[in-house]
């Protein structure tokens, strides 16, 4: 099986990644983020993504998910993983952590969603219940817990529109709804990822204390500090699990 990496932010590239070639797509969804590049990771073959586009200048709702998702699918691409930079509403998440989440709630809006939306196409209703591949989950976390790699198991993330962070009391009712991190990519990637029959599974990288909860503003530089020391977990991780797969 072909495994897809999509990096995000703090993560617009795989240094272990022995490049092959790359390769410029287009699908009937439009463009992706930017070619597709193509290598070995761990004697594996890897295909990434950068999803906010060379530069980071693709903010989170202009995101062209359902180009990515088709490109990848196109490809022979069998199972993603997606890297998310989240921010820790739970206040026992510390920031550079990594969570891998369980569950996701979606507040986004004006995002296209699916890919049953065609005025001449079949109705379909896809199972959501479980939005994450348990088995590439449960990998994941046990090569982390094999290797002494920290980090949380389980958790609800919540997907914001963005590209502005929330306020305090959104972060708040998130609360109640019971999401523990909450981060500006989740969907509509991941209900697209499962629409083309997708294994997919999230590392989410904590990089700051959600709105109101550190008792200060949130800070760009000490998030982009926090990424920096998440994504070299992250990309450690990837290169253990990526050979289990």
């Amino acid at each position: 099986m072909l495994t897809a990496i999509i990096g995000g932010s703090g993560l617009e590239e795989l240094e272990s990644l022995v490049i092959t070639h790359r390769e410029v797509m287009r699908t009937e969804y439009g463009e992706p983020s930017g070619a597709l590049t193509f290598g070995k990771m761990s004697g594996m073959d890897v295909v990434f993504l950068n999803r906010h586009g060379p530069g980071h200048t693709i903010p989170p709702h202009r995101v062209n998910y359902r180009a990515n998702l088709f490109a990848l699918k196109q490809t022979g691409v069998e199972r993603v993983i997606a890297i998310n930079a989240v921010g820790g509403i739970d206040n026992d998440l510390e920031s550079v952590g990594l969570v891998i989440p369980d569950q996701i709630l979606d507040y986004t809006y004006t995002r296209k969603h699916t890919f049953y939306d065609s005025d001449h196409g079949p109705v379909k209703h896809v199972d959501f219940s479980y939005p994450y591949t348990e088995a590439l989950r449960q990998k994941i976390i046990s090569t982390a817990a094999q290797n002494d790699i920290s980090l949380t198991p389980s958790g609800t993330d919540a997907a914001t529109q963005g590209p502005r962070f929330e306020t305090a009391a959104e972060i708040n009712r998130m609360e109640r709804d019971g999401a523990t991190v909450v981060g500006m990519t989740g969907m509509p990637e991941a209900i697209l990822a499962r629409e083309l029959e997708l294994d997919y599974a999230v590392i989410a990288v904590v990089s700051n204390a959600a709105a109101g909860r550190s008792g200060t503003e949130i800070s760009v530089d000490e998030i982009m500090k926090n990424l920096k020391m998440g994504m070299d977990q992250t990309r450690i991780l990837l290169e253990l699990v990526i050979p289990q797969l």
